[in-house]
């Protein structure tokens, strides 16, 4: 693409986050919607290669709109509405999954008296949300896609997702996940490498569904973070989110 349209589309979408970014701030609750609805797949996507869960996954994406929007005056525009959202939700995901192996390690060390108390109960909560539900998705090599991609080791799989799945340039992966391009690089190698094998019939349009968020878990997503801000009674505090 010439220069000179790559930078007109950088404007155009520029002008359309600082849109966007006003009338949610007027409480334009459609713009809100419609925002969510724009990135729920892809901020699913980076949630979920942190946190290998769907339902952690689901309530980081909630999390992170709901504090989009309560800090949406703060929204400068130094880097895309999409960067901004996703950066958020890559905090938010951390910080959940810092806490779950913090609640982790905490049940390795009580285990003891954890199976003395209720132990089919603690082993059914567990593991329930890691269930995959199979309802989403009918195609066993979006499974396959799926499961390899959830073993490759926590550097390469946030990685992977981002640069292969949701296509952001190595800059951006790099900024997301707090490390230096040429570990992106280095990581996104090793992971393709790791993956090549069962993904090689499957590299092309099957990516686009992986980890799917279509239908009812946007629809969860967006009635949940409407509701949580109806809640607040029109409260137009802003939180620092970055």
């Amino acid at each position: 693409m010439p220069l000179a349209l790559v930078k007109t589309a950088a404007a155009h979408n520029a002008d359309a986050d600082a849109a966007t970014v006003e009338r949610i701030i007027a409480g334009d609750q459609n713009a809100l919607i419609d925002l969510m609805r724009r990135y729920n797949q892809r901020l699913y996507r980076v949630a979920r290669s942190i946190l290998r869960n769907d339902a952690d996954a689901e309530e980081a994406v909630q999390e992170a709109f709901y504090c989009a929007y309560r800090a949406m005056a703060q929204f400068r525009g130094d880097a895309s509405l999409s960067t901004w959202l996703v950066q958020i939700v890559v905090n938010e995901s951390r910080r959940r999954l810092r806490k779950i192996n913090r609640l982790s390690t905490w049940l390795e060390f009580n285990s003891e008296a954890l199976r003395e108390n209720n132990a089919p109960d603690v082993a059914m909560g567990k593991h329930a949300g890691t269930r995959p539900d199979n309802r989403l998705s009918s195609m066993q090599t979006l499974n396959i896609l799926e499961s390899h991609i959830d073993r490759l080791p926590d550097v390469y799989r946030a990685v992977f997702v981002l640069r292969a799945v949701e296509e952001f340039n190595v800059e951006e992966t790099a900024q997301f996940l707090g490390i230096s391009p040429s570990t992106v690089r280095t990581r996104y190698f090793r992971s393709r490498a790791l993956l090549r094998k069962a993904l090689r019939q499957h590299m092309g349009e099957e990516l686009d569904a992986v980890f799917s968020f279509a239908g009812h878990r946007c629809d969860r997503v967006v009635a949940a973070v409407i509701s949580r801000i109806q809640a607040d009674h029109g409260n137009a505090t802003t939180t620092p989110i970055l």
